[in-house]
């Protein structure tokens, strides 16, 4: 069994890898840049190391990383997700150095991280797929021609893009030429890579993946979908588990669609398949991300299977502990990712000091970060703060709760996103469980929301304050 893991990553998610590690008797090794000095991934951490004055550098120097791993005595490294987490060449260097990298092969990696190849895979694996271009587009004619035989609106995309980012929508030739360099540019910074492909966009999708676990023995299993159709610019905001919008026959469907993808790629390790769901019930596959997701914690809360665990305990070489038939699932769950981020200023972020910060708790209720009264925002980094997570045994129970558990949260001296999810909770069209990916851009007066609306949870910041002022 793995002893001892170095975490190649920061903030909530670090600080949910060292809590599998503490619960399974492995020691935690945390590394951090100078923002990140005073970090809560950084104090919980049975270990801790500096990489420099860099905020960013750091995190994304593979060698360094990997030379500090063996220094440290580590069997593995767990990536996380982000930073280095799909870097095919990170899990090569950990091979060569005899270090665990907590995740699928790195030839794996670098199949599905390359769009086109993952859609020539799933294509020879029966998947359905959306018709668009058969590898990377030559030129922008070639991307004019090809749009013209699908018929418009049409999606460029990076081919080693991620994250919702090198995503562009066009809905006519004017759009493409002038989209076509500007997703280039984008691929080319974010990724170092400038290819791009096509396909036809499905107009409002529902956007449906299917968490999956697969061992070294060939064994693979699903946990069930969740459904982040609420989104912005391809920013998942608050995803849930299962889906509202399946019914069983589809749920069991797409469940097995996506352990046949992840057995065509001989995958191990956690991975997500990601689909998209068009008007017609038509579901199309639309990448697998090859590590755990930031939205993994409604799974774990609806089937009670710790992802992280698992992840390690495949990383191991141990055979997957569950069955199919032995996977259960329990209600609904809700995450909100909680963001540093000015919803009425077009979300611009807003970076700062928390002057004040407490969790919502209560029955079904978890929360997921890394800050505390007190700490100092870095600007160089994600502008998520924390992981709302809301658990019932019906829809309308879980929304109730989401709704309660956001007013109990306490965070001042920054603006952030909840006053904005509270309006989207209330919305009928949010309550009867059918909505798409155009949720967001189609309801812009849910930003109109007015302080008054929001005055619990201004109340009890209020009196934490007084209590805390006269120490009664």
């Amino acid at each position: 069994m793995i002893r001892k893991i170095l975490i190649a990553n920061r903030g909530e998610i670090a600080v949910r890898i060292i809590r599998a590690c503490a619960e399974m008797g492995v020691r935690s090794v945390a590394i951090y840049t100078e923002p990140d000095r005073f970090s809560l991934h950084v104090k919980k951490a049975d270990e801790a190391y500096s990489l420099g004055a860099d905020p960013l550098a750091g995190y994304l120097n593979v060698h360094r990383i990997v030379n500090l791993a063996v220094a440290t005595g580590c069997d593995a490294i767990h990536p996380g997700y982000g930073f280095l987490s799909e870097n095919a060449e990170f899990a090569e260097v950990c091979a060569r150095r005899g270090v665990t990298f907590i995740g699928p092969s790195a030839e794996v990696i670098r199949r599905m991280g390359d769009k086109t190849e993952a859609r020539k895979a799933m294509i020879a694996a029966g998947l359905p797929v959306t018709p668009g271009s058969d590898g990377n587009l030559a030129n922008v004619e070639e991307a004019v021609g090809l749009a013209r035989e699908l018929g418009y609106p049409v999606m460029l995309k990076a081919t080693s893009g991620g994250g919702g980012r090198g995503i562009r929508r066009c809905d006519n030739e004017e759009e493409l030429r002038r989209n076509y360099d500007r997703v280039i540019s984008e691929a080319t910074k974010a990724f170092g890579r400038a290819d791009v492909f096509m396909e036809k966009c499905v107009v409002d999708p529902r956007h449906i993946e299917v968490q999956v676990l697969a061992d070294h023995h060939g064994n693979a299993i699903h946990l069930y979908e969740r459904d982040c159709s609420i989104q912005r610019r391809n920013q998942k905001l608050i995803e849930i588990a299962p889906s509202p919008q399946l019914d069983e026959a589809q749920r069991q469907y797409i469940g097995g669609l996506a352990v046949i993808a992840a057995k065509a790629v001989v995958y191990t390790n956690a991975g997500t398949v990601e689909f998209l769901l068009d008007e017609n019930d038509r579901f199309y596959f639309m990448e697998m991300n090859t590590r755990v997701q930031v939205e993994h914690t409604i799974t774990e809360t609806i089937t009670g299977v710790d992802i992280v665990e698992e992840q390690i305990r495949i990383a191991a070489g141990l055979p997957l502990r569950f069955a199919q038939h032995e996977i259960q699932r329990r209600g609904y769950a809700m995450q909100f990712r909680v963001n540093a981020e000015d919803p009425k200023n077009d979300f611009l972020p807003s970076f700062g000091r928390i002057s004040r910060y407490y969790a919502p708790g209560g029955p079904g209720v978890r929360t997921d970060t890394a800050i505390y009264t007190g700490y100092e925002i870095p600007s160089h980094f994600d502008s998520m703060l924390a992981k709302v997570i809301v658990w019932a045994l019906g829809w309308d129970d879980v929304v109730a709760r989401g709704e309660r558990a956001l007013r109990d949260m306490g965070l001042s001296g920054i603006r952030h996103t909840i006053p904005y999810y509270l309006e989207i909770l209330r919305h009928p069209d949010f309550r009867s469980g059918r909505f798409d990916t155009s949720f967001v851009e189609s309801h812009p007066e849910l930003l109109n929301y007015s302080l008054k609306r929001n005055r619990h949870q201004l109340a009890a910041v209020l009196a934490a304050a007084i209590v805390a002022h006269t120490g009664q």
